[in-house]
């Protein structure tokens, strides 16, 4: 159930900020960053771009990881060279 919850308000929010994409009253980027965050365990394109965002931009790899956890994700899978064993 929680699955299917997630999938529900991932894909909402990737449609509302394609939609803020256009209208200036809704911040798009921030929402489809959202959206993307919660499918990321079951859509791999979205884990794909989570590991990419972690591996270009490293101040934000601590971030995306608190998220990840409170949102109940488990352990982040290996994204850069330093995840790997």
């Amino acid at each position: 159930m929680a699955r299917f919850l997630r999938h529900i308000a991932g894909w909402g929010l990737l449609l509302l900020g394609v939609v803020g994409l256009v209208l200036p009253v809704l911040q798009g980027w921030l929402l489809i960053a959202i959206g993307a965050l919660l499918l990321a365990p079951d859509v791999p394109v979205f884990a794909r771009l989570v590991c990419w965002v972690e591996t270009r931009f490293p101040p934000v790899r601590g971030v995306l990881r608190s998220v990840r956890r409170k949102l109940g994700h488990g352990a982040a899978p290996p994204c850069g060279p330093e995840d790997r064993d």
